[in-house]
């Protein structure tokens, strides 16, 4: 297979009208609900600091518990979803298949004072919502004098 190059024809209309009609532009109308085609699905977050936890939630509707993957690594907290759809319809004289791949990965770098043994999480209604339990930090040792002899 070789790749066929064409030479562009001279456009009509200059940048500034181009600019408009892109798909750019429709991306940001508020009153058009068209979904995003230009990068990844990134969900929004909260974070609520209490006086004993934190409190994370992602808006993440149209996946299920299973789709998401949590982890912790060197103080790293990462949340991650992937989620595949397929549906096929065939008929007579047609057949049809739509498929979409979602995916989105988020990271929080935890503070020292984390219980990483007791986090939980839950899904519900389309939010993730984690509970990050803080600890107590023992007080930091007065510096110790060593006498050389």
């Amino acid at each position: 297979m070789t790749l066929i190059t064409t030479k562009r024809r001279k456009n009509l209309f200059p940048e500034t009208m181009e600019d408009f009609f892109n798909d750019r532009f429709f991306d940001n109308l508020p009153f058009i609900a068209l979904p995003k085609r230009n990068g990844p699905f990134i969900p929004d977050v909260n974070i609520i600091e209490n006086p004993d936890s934190y409190q994370i939630e992602l808006a993440t509707p149209g996946l299920e518990r299973k789709d998401f993957k949590i982890e912790i690594q060197n103080g790293i907290l990462n949340i991650s979803a992937e989620k595949e759809e397929e549906n096929q319809e065939e008929g007579k004289n047609f057949r049809r298949r739509e498929f979409s791949f979602n995916s989105f990965s988020r990271s929080f770098s935890l503070p020292v004072n984390m219980n990483t043994d007791k986090i939980d999480a839950k899904y519900d209604n389309g939010v993730l919502q984690l509970t990050l339990p803080k600890e107590e930090i023992s007080p930091v040792e007065p510096v110790k004098q060593i006498q050389i002899g």
